[in-house]
């Protein structure tokens, strides 16, 4: 007998701040289609995510940030030509924390 498949387990988006929350907003609102796309790219996030040119972890001292006292990898969902999202990875609670999302180049990178 074969076994089932294996549920499709989803990350649990969740807003690191009030900024990273309008920032979201702001994003629905000057790329509806391209943010939706995002959320559902995000919240399919395979475990052992192959980084692409759109989303990738970040490089250098922004590599990992800390949330609620625990160091995490922290990452970068391109979602047009300057608008973003950073997020952490909260493995142990299986949670993606957006700590920005911003319809503008980040000028942490620049």
């Amino acid at each position: 007998m074969a076994p089932p498949p294996m549920p499709n387990i989803e990350w649990d988006l969740r807003f690191a701040s009030n900024e990273a929350a309008r920032g979201w907003d702001d994003l629905c609102q000057q790329a509806p289609s391209n943010t939706l796309n995002a959320w559902h790219e995000l919240r399919g996030r395979s475990a052992d995510l192959a980084p692409t040119s759109r989303h990738h972890q970040l490089k250098g001292r922004l590599a990992t940030a800390v949330h609620r006292g625990i160091e995490m990898e922290q990452w970068q969902f391109e979602v047009t030509g300057n608008g973003r999202i950073w997020y952490v990875v909260d493995s142990e609670r299986h949670t993606l924390w957006i700590r920005l999302a911003s319809c503008g180049h980040p000028k942490a990178t620049d």
